[in-house]
């Protein structure tokens, strides 16, 4: 497995786990995300990504609900997040 590869697999298992969430509904999503949407993300939105899953559940599932980002990147983020 080239090292890139490698890596990219490390960081996909890294953010699922991440994604283990107290609120259900947030949790259910941002798995499905994961397991829909990583392996197409770049790198920029894997950042937004890992930044957005600092947030609260609560602030994190409003974010999702309104859509209403500061950043292209993360808008584009929580448009696949509601696709899953």
């Amino acid at each position: 497995m080239p090292i890139a590869e490698a890596v990219k697999d490390t960081e996909r298992r890294r953010l699922a786990w991440r994604c283990r969430r107290g609120m259900l509904e947030l949790d259910i999503v941002l798995q499905r995300f994961v397991a829909k949407h990583f392996d197409a993300l770049n790198l920029a939105e894997i950042h937004a990504f890992d930044e957005m899953l600092e947030l609260p559940d609560n602030d994190f599932w409003t974010l999702i609900s309104t859509g209403e980002a500061a950043t292209e990147t993360a808008r584009g983020i929580i448009k696949k997040l509601k696709e899953a």
